[in-house]
């Protein structure tokens, strides 16, 4: 294979191939933390909060420059064909925030001696990477959509619409 045939995803977007990947290493991880929880809260504990601290550095930095996705990058890209599906990095930063909410709550269970309730945010977690991981389905993805709907700058619409909202519709006359 040629150094050519190899391309870059677009600007704003990634391969597919790398967040799935993160979403495996997350599922390992979160799935130990939800065994050490039975037995060992405070590793379980400790686990979790670093996994909170991935999640705030993939939602801050971005897919590419999380410590999985530069794993990704190191390691499995150059291996790769190429490039063949992306997926915007707006919403995978929004699922990873999401992720990170799961596992704030989840550390502060653990450290509030709530195992339960830090084993139940974990499995949360869990589930949603998961489902990343094992059939591409990403529910912070999914969920971006409407929360980016709801950011929309004050005064840009009103509830009725606006003409500027559908320009091939002209206002009534007077």
């Amino acid at each position: 294979m040629s150094p050519d045939s190899k391309q870059a995803p677009p600007p704003g977007s990634v391969d597919v191939r790398g967040p799935r990947f993160a979403a495996w290493i997350t599922s390992a991880v979160l799935a130990l933390v939800l065994v050490l929880s039975a037995f060992a809260p405070a590793a379980a504990a400790v686990l979790v909060g670093l996994q909170a601290v991935v999640f705030a550095l993939g939602a801050a930095l971005g897919p590419r420059r999380s410590p999985y996705g530069r794993i990704y990058a190191a390691v499995l890209a150059p291996r790769n064909g190429p490039v063949i599906e992306t997926e915007p990095v707006a919403p995978l930063r929004f699922a990873q925030l999401l992720g990170l909410v799961f596992s704030a709550v989840s550390l502060l269970g653990f450290l509030a001696g709530a195992t339960v309730v830090g084993g139940v945010f974990a499995g949360f977690a869990l589930f949603a990477a998961f489902l990343n991981a094992a059939f591409g389905i990403c529910l912070g993805c999914q969920i971006y959509p409407l929360v980016a709907r709801l950011r929309r700058p004050a005064g840009s619409t009103h509830p009725g619409g606006s003409a500027t909202d559908h320009p091939q519709v002209s206002p009534a006359p007077n």
